[in-house]
Formats: C-alpha cells, sequence, structure tokens
C-alpha cells in the first residue's frame, strides 16, 4: 500500500523495505514449520513442491498486476492482500496448539539474539560445511544472473530497451525448466535416498550451462544455457533444503538455524554483484565487456560450492 501511494522515490524505498520484511518473516516462518515437522521421506518432496510454487506464484502475480495494471495502487494491493489472506487462512488449516506449556530456553536479550546468529563449526562440521558449499554455489549463481540483460545485448547485437521481450521469453521457458527441475530433484532424492549427489549433478548442470552461455553468440545457445542453469539451481535449492532439514545441529533451534542458513544465500545476493562488475572489465576491450570470463568463474564458484557439499557433508548420502 505504501509503494502504491507513494508520491516520490524515498516512500517507494521506504515501502519495499517494510514489504519485503514482512515477506522474509512469512517466508521463515514456513521453512522453520517443515524443519520442525516434517520426516525424513517426505523433506525432498516437500522442499520440490514449495520449490514449484516459488516459480509459479511469480507468473500468477504478473498476470493478477496486468489485469489491474490500469491502477498503481491496485498492482502493489491486490498481490499483497492475498498473500496476506492466504497467510491467514495456514494456521487454521494447520494448527500448532498451544506453546504455553513448552520450556522456556531463557531470556532473550539483544545480546542473545545476536549472538545465535553464530555457532560453533568444529562441533556441527556438516551443518557448517554444507553453509560454506552453499555460499560458494550462490556466489557462481549471482555472478551468472546479474547482469543477464546486458549480456544478451551484447551477444546478440541489439539496444538495451528491445531486450526486454527476450528476457521474458527465456524467463518463462527457465520457470518450466525450474519447476520440473525442483519436482524431479526433490522426488527421486526422496525416492533414493541420495541427496548430496544430486547436489553435484546441479552443480555439473549449472557449469553447463554457464559454459553454454559464455560461448554462446546466438539466441539458441543462449535459451539452452539459460534452462540449464535455471534447472541446476532449481534442483540444487530444492535438494539442499532437504540436506538442511536433515543437518540442523538442534531441531528445538530450527529458527535460529534455518535464518544462518539465509545469510548462505543473502550474502552473495550482496556481494557478488560487486565483484562480477570488476570481473567483466578484466581483459574487456572498449565498451565490450568481458561476460565470457564472468561466466565461466560463476561455473567454477558453482562447481566447487558442489563439491564441498558432496565431499564434506558426512552424515547425510
Amino acid at each position: 500500500m505504501v509503494i502504491g501511494l507513494a508520491p516520490n522515490l524515498l516512500i517507494v524505498g521506504a515501502g519495499w523495505v517494510l514489504g519485503m520484511s514482512g515477506w522474509s518473516i512469512a517466508g521463515a516462518a514456513l521453512q522453520t514449520l517443515q524443519a520442525d515437522k516434517l520426516p525424513e521421506k517426505q523433506r525432498g518432496k516437500v522442499a520440490a513442491l514449495t520449490g514449484l510454487m516459488t516459480q509459479v506464484a511469480p507468473v500468477i502475480g504478473i498476470g493478477i498486476a496486468y489485469a489491474v495494471s490500469s491502477s498503481t495502487l491496485l498492482i502493489f494491493l491486490v498481490p499483497g492482500v492475498i498473500g496476506a489472506v492466504l497467510l491467514a487462512l495456514f494456521p487454521l488449516i494447520k494448527p500448532e496448539g498451544s506453546s504455553v506449556s513448552l520450556a522456556r530456553s531463557g531470556e532473550m536479550t539483544l545480546k542473545s539474539v545476536v549472538s545465535s546468529y553464530g555457532f560453533n563449526a568444529r562441533k556441527y562440521p556438516d551443518f557448517g560445511w554444507n553453509w560454506v558449499g552453499r555460499f560458494v554455489f550462490f556466489v557462481g549463481l549471482y555472478f551468472n544472473t546479474t547482469f543477464g540483460t546486458f549480456f544478451y545485448s551484447q551477444r546478440l547485437d541489439l539496444p538495451v530497451r528491445e531486450v526486454a521481450g527476450i528476457v521474458a521469453t527465456v524467463g518463462m521457458i527457465g520457470v518450466v525448466a525450474a519447476a520440473a527441475g525442483a519436482i524431479v530433484g526433490g522426488f527421486l532424492s526422496d525416492k533414493l535416498q541420495r541427496r548430496r549427489l544430486f547436489v553435484m549433478l546441479a552443480a555439473l548442470l549449472f557449469v553447463g550451462g554457464a559454459v553454454a552461455e559464455a560461448t554462446a553468440w546466438s539466441l539458441p545457445q543462449i535459451i539452452v544455457g539459460a534452462v540449464l542453469m535455471q534447472l541446476a539451481i532449481a534442483v540444487f535449492a530444492t535438494v539442499d533444503q532437504a540436506i538442511i532439514y536433515a543437518i540442523l545441529p538442534d531441531r528445538d533451534q530450527a529458527g535460529r538455524y534455518m535464518a544462518v542458513t539465509q545469510f548462505a544465500q543473502k550474502i552473495p545476493s550482496a556481494v557478488a554483484p560487486l565483484i562480477a562488475g570488476v570481473v567483466i572489465t578484466i581483459g574487456a576491450v572498449g565498451a565490450e565487456k568481458n561476460y565470457t570470463l564472468l561466466y565461466l568463474v560463476g561455473a567454477a564458484f558453482a562447481l566447487i560450492g558442489g563439491l564441498i557439499i558432496l565431499l564434506k557433508v558426512k552424515s547425510v548420502r
């Protein structure tokens, strides 16, 4: 509502921060609930279905926004109301009961909250190594997605303003690939009870997609590369989520450790684009940026991230 009514950019920014805060809190709570409740045999399936929804929901959201596009307020307000209503219904469908009788672990203070974001990596090596592997993989991911529009513009020799249609087309195809990857990766990893193998497979698919894009000078090859990378991201995110549920150091503090896990994704989203902006200038000639190097470096990070989880996380097959 704040964004829809904002009279200037500063208020837009404030509304965005408010909205993203609520979205993150709700998403974290849903992930914590899964960590609390899901048995081992369902973790991959539920992570797969959750991943599928994260691909389908934005498409539906765009459709809703387009339907009310005559009003800037409704573009932002209607999807927000739908989300709020569905979240309000969730506790009615899945009641958790009273928490009054639960034992309290101690008083909550600013110091205890801040210190809770640390953990003993030597005591919980699997959780620590998975965090590192996830962090490195997402660095590679953000290397290869940050400058997508400008990459398409340069490789297809088109003005940036004319690339929007191509980006949308590639994005839609990528949604289909990601949905398939989430379902197949999640259900198969449950069926076979093998998680690390699928993480490594995702890393290899990402490398294949990144190499295809790094060497692409035509739209068909760019599409192939993008589809492979979207497939890889979906498989990795789904299966690694199941791994996280299995290796939580303390299930009674699932929320704490799920929050720590989120840093392995959020920090790269902030840092990797800054580094990527430097990488594309290495060996660049004139206005031509070195996207080949950028995508190959991203592939290397993704591969290393997959190898870390494959070789270092021992308590999960």
